[in-house]
């Protein structure tokens, strides 16, 4: 039966409620705090003071072993991405379902559990290109889950094309499906190089000094210190500009395609010979990915049996990891919502920073933003610092994006009309939206709420700075007695770590590939 096309809806009819408005204005001001926090303490240094700390070898060998580390995990993972797509993807490679999921098993290990399993098997793995290989296989995941999407979904009309004209297997890839792919090689990459900047535990376990465990350093050592807010300075600008390569290719990616979509998958090719390859390949990932990782953990946590493990201590850990992560997930929630709304149905130059500011929040390391925290609840607002409320805004504002973007996608399908129709009968703007659009939003809101608070449960470097005094979390407590080389005490908390990350990267990569058609 036909419908009637329906009036698209306006987002400029009415001036947004007061409820919509105030929360929205605090998180562009918090949002803001840590640019200007950067800024201030650059400023109070000096021109000539800032430039005569970053002359200097020790920040030149700082940049160095950043860029080397972001460049050879960045390409490391974008060759183990792409060919590992193509594999599960275009080829005949037995297993191919089951190989979806396991090789995904590293997303589940945090990297800085990875990290101290492979130290703890041999102080060889300390330094640049142990971190290389370390992050490599932690991280290359995120190349290879939106390729292997990209690829599901291509269309293969243009490869048979090109067939047709005369070119070979290898002439179809490089000159057809790899350009093709190429938007989602680099999103995947460049994000993989954001979190290369920003990266703390890894490099501070595996003995990498980068402009991350150098800062903390400095924090250890001096707040007041010009050298932390220089070399903040210094990160903030490679952030951005990664930031804007990122959105850069995000910006320009185009895919076009003509008709109404593909009825038919392309046709694997047959491996042959290179089949026994293939598997060859996808255990060594595996083993290394995931199975030495999971084998010294398993290795430490029964030769901590000897000592009695400090159960409570344990509990204590876990119980605020839960209670910050789920405090965490629904402030950013109670955030996400009126910004989604802004954006959506009223748009404006407030709308715009309220959404962006977030998004440039997430490209900094928590460092920066516990640092801006720490400075003005001292300054300002003292009764905050050191205390749980303070550390629940600094996971706000380090992980808003998460849920910003389904509940945007959410309040996108939701038809303001019903809410309309429950103010003509006397319900307020706030009543309405709570009786008539939460409902329909619940599930994207459910789904945002279990990303910000997996995220959180892993979070670090903010932890470190900000939680009150004698508050652990699992992150925390790896860290600490890893630093210590005490790997049989580190242990169970890493174990609990990956068992709660475990499980939804379980659920995504089976329902991507076990259960697909």
């Amino acid at each position: 039966m036909a419908t009637a096309p329906t009036k698209p809806f306006s987002p400029r009819r009415k001036r947004p409620s007061l409820w919509v408005v105030v929360p929205v204005l605090l998180l562009v001001i918090l949002s803001a705090l840590p640019l200007l926090y950067v800024g201030l303490r650059t400023w109070q240094a000096g021109a000539e003071q800032a430039l005569h700390l970053l002359w200097r070898p020790y920040v030149m060998r700082l940049l160095g072993n950043t860029l080397m580390l972001l460049v050879g995990v960045t390409l490391s993972c974008m060759v183990i991405g792409v060919s590992l797509a193509w594999l599960l993807e275009r080829s005949n490679l037995a297993g191919r379902r089951l190989w979806g999921v396991v090789l995904c098993l590293p997303f589940a290990v945090p990297a800085f559990v990875s990290s101290f399993t492979w130290v703890s098997l041999s102080s060889g793995f300390e330094g640049l290109g142990g971190a290389i290989m370390v992050m490599a296989l932690s991280k290359y995941p995120l190349v290879f889950l939106p390729v292997a999407a990209t690829l599901r979904h291509l269309d293969t009309s243009l490869e048979e094309s090109a067939r047709t004209l005369g070119e070979d297997r290898w002439g179809v890839f490089f000159k057809v499906t790899l350009p093709l792919l190429w938007p989602s090689v680099l999103g995947g990459a460049l994000l993989i190089a954001l979190h290369m900047l920003v990266e703390f535990g890894a490099p501070s376990i595996l003995g990498l000094q980068t402009f991350t465990t150098a800062i903390y350093q400095q924090f250890e050592l001096q707040f007041s210190n010009a050298n932390a807010a220089v070399l903040s300075a210094a990160l903030l600008a490679m952030c951005l500009l990664f930031l804007w390569l990122e959105l850069r290719v995000r910006g320009t990616a185009r895919h076009i395609r003509i008709g109404q979509g593909v009825a038919r998958r392309a046709a694997p090719t047959a491996l042959g010979r290179w089949g026994l390859m293939g598997q060859a390949y996808c255990v060594a990932l595996t083993v290394l990915g995931s199975g030495v990782p999971l084998a010294m953990l398993g290795y430490w946590l029964v030769e901590g049996r000897s000592a009695a493990f400090p159960l409570a201590q344990i509990g204590e850990a876990l119980l605020a990891s839960l209670s910050l992560s789920l405090g965490g997930a629904a402030l950013c929630l109670v955030l996400a919502l009126p910004v989604g709304l802004l954006v959506v149905r009223y748009k404006g130059r407030l709308a715009v920073w309220a959404e962006r500011l977030p998004y440039l929040l997430h490209a900094l390391p928590g460092l920066v933003i516990a640092l801006t925290l720490v400075f003005f609840s001292l300054h300002y607002v003292p009764a905050l610092y050191q205390t749980t409320a303070l550390l629940l805004l600094a996971y706000a504002l380090l992980f808003l994006p998460m849920a910003q973007a389904p509940v945007r996608t959410a309040l996108n399908k939701a038809a303001p009309q019903l809410e309309e129709a429950a103010r003509t009968l006397g319900a307020s703007s706030f009543t309405a939206f709570c009786r008539v659009t939460l409902p329909i939003i619940f599930p994207a809101m459910a789904a945002a709420f279990a990303l910000v608070f997996l995220d959180a449960m892993k979070e670090l470097t903010a932890t470190l700075v900000l939680a009150p005094t004698g508050l652990t979390t699992l992150a925390t407590e790896v860290w600490a007695n890893t630093a210590n080389m005490q790997f049989a005490a580190a242990a169970p908390y890493a174990a609990l770590l990956i068992l709660i990350s475990g499980l939804p990267v379980y659920l995504l990569t089976t329902r991507m590939y076990l259960n697909k058609g």
